[in-house]
């Protein structure tokens, strides 16, 4: 039997999870914002805040409705108190044990009829769904980056997920006026399957010297006419979630190709991308400039 989602716990308030909390606050759903410390639930709650003011001041919608959204999002400085929500979303870092460790703390305090949905960009909705207390409503929705502009959600089914969690799911993200595209459990699902080797090739073409920074964008931007070029993508994506996908794809696919010792490397220097301020443009002037 289908649920109506009212109420929804995001653990994790960095750009994913305040994403997904500024839609669906937006939506007219309840939103209990949760991460390790108070600080980051501050942090991501006032980003939300100020994303929302932004899209009043360019017209996209009115203030009042700004107000309402922005008061349906409230901090959760610990797991139980988000325990009575409808359905989770962990946002977390891509890192299987981190986000075992969540699920092994939230499934206590989880009340029995609520679904458990990952954000996962690329590890499987089978194996993680093994780590809760119930497989048959966990669920893959998987959000694209920027998550209030971006219109595409994957949905990934585990082996266990039962029909009425697929179809909440299903519900749900359609009453975020999102677009669902349902992808099998399979490493790096659909988007990032076809995405991240691109993006590693554009890398290793950085890195053998074919091209610099800015002429590989142009070229691909222009070219093939892509709205931004590859390594512009990856900053905004986050280094260090391309180079977590590469090595899902390429373990789990036995690929050829391996992640780009140079994204390995930028990774290592903490050149993250544009969260950090630095990747392969540096961000800290009026106008990103390319690092290479």
């Amino acid at each position: 039997m289908t649920q109506i989602i009212r109420s929804v716990g995001v653990i994790g308030a960095g750009q994913m999870g305040n994403g997904i909390s500024h839609v669906c606050a937006l939506a007219g759903i309840d939103v209990l914002l949760q991460d390790v410390s108070e600080d980051l639930v501050k942090s991501g709650i006032a980003t939300i805040n100020g994303n929302l003011a932004r899209q009043v001041a360019a017209g996209k919608i009115p203030e009042s409705e700004c107000k309402e959204a922005q008061a349906r999002v409230k901090p959760a400085l610990t797991m139980e108190e988000i325990g009575g929500v409808d359905l989770v979303i962990e946002a977390a870092t891509e890192d299987e044990d981190i986000k075992k460790a969540i699920y092994s703390k939230l499934c206590p305090v989880l009340n029995p009829k609520a679904i458990i949905a990952t954000n996962t960009s690329s590890l499987p909705i089978t194996r993680l769904a093994s780590n809760t207390d119930r497989a048959g409503q966990f669920i893959g929705i998987h959000f694209m980056n920027p998550v209030p502009l971006m219109q595409l959600v994957e949905l990934v089914r585990g082996i266990a997920t039962e029909d009425s969690t697929f179809e909440t799911a299903r519900n749900f993200v359609t009453s975020l006026g999102k677009q669902t595209a349902v992808s099998e459990d399979f490493p790096g699902f659909m988007v990032n399957r076809i995405l991240m080797p691109m993006i590693n090739e554009a890398i290793y073409t950085l890195y053998e010297g074919v091209g610099g920074v800015a002429a590989i964008d142009t070229a691909m931007h222009l070219g093939a006419n892509h709205p931004m070029g590859p390594l512009q993508l990856a900053d905004f994506i986050g280094l260090d979630t391309c180079l977590s996908v590469m090595q899902v794809l390429h373990d789990g696919l036995a690929d050829s190709k391996r992640p780009c010792p140079l994204l390995v490397k930028y990774v290592d220097a903490g050149w993250l991308g544009k969260k950090a301020g630095r990747g392969f443009y540096d961000y800290q002037g009026d106008e990103p400039v390319p690092t290479r």
